[in-house]
């Protein structure tokens, strides 16, 4: 059985720590990280508001992206062990595909291939204080949160929201142990489903 897990929300949202504990937590269990597939940083384009659009879908290679997940559809048990996972006497039969990123749900060749989608979010100031807590390859420049991050996530959401991606939504202020054993409980009952 083979399940592809989607884990979006916006910047700083509590993704990859969900991500990263789920993978500790599930068998035979892969994780894609989208910040992966970053392109480099001279074919980022600058937008009309000023700023490097890191923050859009055209900044990833997603047939790149696409691939790996194929990659994964076509033996699972190959990319594990590519990728140091070893498979689980207990369950050799449940291979688990995490899929981590911002901009998950507005590539449509991946949509259809999530078993389930969760999408962290959380308050706007709460967001833009993570966001300035944190470090990053290529500085934020000033303002950008305001000027460019912020407005794209809210693009994007509603565009996600307009085209019907069936998200189950996870509040990215509640502990990171909650939000963990919440989506772990609704991953496992979605396996006792399939099985």
């Amino acid at each position: 059985m083979k399940l592809i897990v989607g884990i979006g929300g916006m910047t700083n949202g509590g993704k990859t720590t969900l991500a990263n504990g789920l993978h500790r937590s599930l068998p035979n269990c892969c994780v894609i990280h989208q910040d992966d597939f970053f392109k480099p940083q001279d074919q980022i384009a600058v937008g009309e508001d000023g700023f490097k659009q890191w923050d859009v879908l055209e900044s990833l290679d997603m047939e790149a992206m696409l691939s790996t997940v194929r990659a994964w559809l076509s033996n699972p048990q190959k990319f594990a062990r590519a990728h140091g996972v070893n498979v689980q006497p207990g369950a050799p039969d449940t291979h688990i595909l995490l899929l981590e990123g911002f901009l998950l749900y507005s590539y449509k060749p991946l949509v259809d291939l999530y078993s389930r989608r969760y999408f962290l979010t959380v308050p706007y100031e709460e967001c833009k204080w993570r966001r300035s807590t944190r470090t990053y390859t290529v500085p934020d420049a000033p303002g950008l949160f305001d000027g460019h991050v912020w407005p794209m996530y809210q693009k994007y959401k509603r565009e996600m929201e307009a085209s019907g991606v069936d998200v189950v939504y996870l509040d990215g202020t509640k502990p990171r142990e909650e939000l963990l054993r919440e989506a772990l409980e609704d991953i496992q009952n979605s396996l006792l489903n399939r099985g």
